[in-house]
């Protein structure tokens, strides 16, 4: 028998009362969220949704390398660099991959992209066309880290913006679900009454509908779009929210501190506010982390239907979309990648608030 102040050899280690596995998700979730932010910062393509399609590579393979001409495109007006750090810049150079070119004074002639390094026609561009051209930068060679998709454009870029996408939907979709959710339960627990019934009737008639169904309903009604899949996935997740948050308001209103703080003759919001819901929030956060792996897979579910993030958005789940014929033809990675980065932001999370509530259970 050892002291009773031994640690147990039997318990994962803590880290800010999380276990081991809780940790790790953590990470996993502040580098998502890190990704996220500097998404077009880290993308190799850091144009708008990384669009740059260059069909002669198409579906190349992780590692891909070739040579790419820059021919200036006409002055455009940049946006502001906060726009920018958001939505990715216009491009400012048309890429041509190409397997030669010669340089004379004024001309130049290239020979565009075949496999295998078969010279094609030569093409020739007459340099007096482009005032600004950089004729040190007229060729560079370019490197497809995870490689090209179906319409040639770099796979790694799509993914690290895809990560913005799903875990803005997650955020966005949790912040509407707790706003609807906690109000409308705490409306329910604390009066009671005809106003419990007429929102506990909402919520079993939006519970009973099935949760991809009524999120494409939202989505037909509101439109397809971006903002729209925001919208439609936060109103459908409200629901948990809202019965955990009247149950442990009925449970705590009848506790001897607020029939004090009553007595003293506070506002109703005052004492829902002030004095409830922060007693409360606990298993309200252990849900909040649960929809938003949630969010992140209904977007992605609608996303491979076609009434979520429209084209050219980058989304995992058009991704996936795009490329699952793939699997068969011998590149399955088009299609395993946007999957992985799925399966493992939706395991963090649901690691995470497993993680949460065992930290947050007042009884462990």
């Amino acid at each position: 028998m050892g002291l009773s102040g031994d640690l147990d050899p039997i318990s994962p280690p803590k880290y800010f009362g999380l276990n081991r596995w809780g940790m790790v998700s953590l990470l996993i979730v502040i580098c998502a969220a890190i990704v996220s932010l500097f998404a077009y910062a880290l993308a190799p393509d850091s144009t708008s949704n990384a669009n740059q399609m260059h069909l002669s590579i198409h579906s190349q393979k992780p590692g891909f390398s070739v040579k790419m001409l820059l021919l200036p495109l006409p002055e455009a007006e940049q946006p502001p660099m906060l726009q920018n750090f958001f939505l990715g810049e216009k491009p400012t150079n048309k890429e041509i991959p190409i397997n030669g070119f010669e340089l004379n004074s004024d001309e130049l002639v290239y020979y565009p992209y075949q496999p295998n390094g078969v010279l094609g026609t030569p093409i020739v561009v007459d340099l007096n066309d482009y005032a600004n051209i950089d004729l040190n930068n007229l060729v560079i060679d370019k490197r497809f880290i995870l490689g090209t998709d179906t319409f040639g454009r770099d796979l790694l870029s799509r993914v690290i913006i895809g990560t913005r996408l799903s875990f803005s939907i997650g955020l966005v979709a949790v912040l509407i679900s707790l706003l609807i959710g906690v109000f409308m339960g705490s409306l329910a627990g604390y009066f009671g009454g005809k106003t419990d019934a007429i929102i506990s009737w909402i919520i079993n008639v939006t519970w009973s509908i099935p949760t991809l169904l009524l999120v494409i309903a939202i989505t037909l009604a509101l439109g397809k779009g971006y903002w729209q899949v925001f919208i439609a996935v936060g109103l459908t997740m409200w629901v948990e929210v809202a019965r955990v948050v009247r149950g442990q308001i009925m449970s705590v209103k009848t506790l001897p501190y607020i029939t004090a703080v009553k007595a003293l003759g506070l506002r109703d919001f005052r004492i829902i506010s002030k004095h409830i819901l922060p007693n409360i929030m606990s298993p309200v956060i252990v849900i909040a982390s649960a929809n938003f792996a949630s969010a992140i897979l209904i977007e992605s579910g609608l996303s491979f239907l076609g009434i979520g993030a429209q084209p050219p958005s980058a989304s995992w789940g058009s991704m996936i979309k795009d490329h699952y014929n793939y699997i068969a033809l011998g590149k399955p990675y088009l299609a395993v990648v946007p999957g992985l980065c799925i399966m493992t932001l939706v395991m963090a999370f649901m690691v995470l608030g497993s993680a949460l509530r065992d930290r947050l259970d007042v009884r462990s």
